[in-house]
């Protein structure tokens, strides 16, 4: 009995997935407990405008990621702070300072759990760090740390 699974069912599939499963499990165990529905023509129809709706945004939402990633792309972020005059910072240059600072840059919000650097900057030059935006979608940048 083909059947579309209206929740994750263990060994068999995620939702919204069409699967054909034997009719004693369905009847048992997928109807009474609300986990599947029976797969007849308007539900698969539905089922597929799902999918197609579902790979659509999935689509928008790569394009909008990578036109991000190519403004960011090669570009120099400066963050100011202060330090002392051995090149030492007061504090340290946070992926939160270069994500406010990307912002600010592009004109769009980036958030800090995306910035990815090779750990927390604590002296005044030049380092590599990278954005991901989306699954697959990344951009690296250099930032730029100067005083105050």
């Amino acid at each position: 009995m083909k059947v579309i699974l209206k929740q994750d069912v263990k060994n068999i599939g995620k939702k919204d997935e069409i699967h054909e499963v034997s009719d004693g499990y369905a009847r048992n165990f997928l109807f009474p407990r609300g986990l599947a529905a029976v797969a007849d023509a308007g539900a698969l129809n539905v089922a597929r405008t799902k999918v197609e709706a579902k790979a659509h945004h999935e689509a928008e939402a790569r394009a909008a990621a990578q036109a991000l990633a190519d403004k960011i792309k090669d570009k120099t972020v400066v963050v100011k702070v202060k330090g002392g005059a051995s090149g030492k910072l007061y504090g340290k240059v946070t992926s939160k300072d270069v994500a406010d600072a990307l912002t600010k840059l592009i004109g769009a919000e980036v958030d800090k759990k995306k910035v990815e650097m090779q750990s927390n900057i604590k002296e005044f030059g030049s380092y590599d760090a990278a954005v991901r935006l989306y699954q697959g979608v990344s951009a690296s940048f250099k930032v730029k740390v100067e005083e105050l």
